[in-house]
């Protein structure tokens, strides 16, 4: 199983980290680290994450990682990183365009 980060989805990672960098840089770098280990385990457990809520489809997850969800998408051979974004944002179908 293959991992791909969309171009969205690295964007979004890299200003949040950018915004927690600005307070105290040691999270940041534990809140990325913390989210690219928890990627790497959906190599071999894909369906961890739970479904999203607002889009009840199997192939569509997410995990936390702390105010953060990070959406993806499973395929046959690979795992598309969607979004990241706050866990109190509503997500909509539409947000989710690999």
């Amino acid at each position: 199983m293959k991992i791909i980060w969309s171009p969205l989805a690295v964007d979004q990672a890299r200003d949040i980290a950018a915004y927690i960098t600005l307070d105290k840089p040691s999270a940041a770098e534990r809140w990325v680290e913390g989210i690219f280990d928890s990627v790497d385990r959906w190599i071999d457990f894909s369906q961890s994450g739970r479904v999203v809520s607002e889009i009840k489809r199997n192939d569509i997850r997410e995990i936390v990682q702390g105010s953060y969800r990070v959406v993806y998408k499973i395929q046959e051979t690979q795992i598309l990183v969607l979004l990241v974004k706050n866990y109190r944002q509503k997500m909509k179908e539409n947000e989710i365009q690999p």
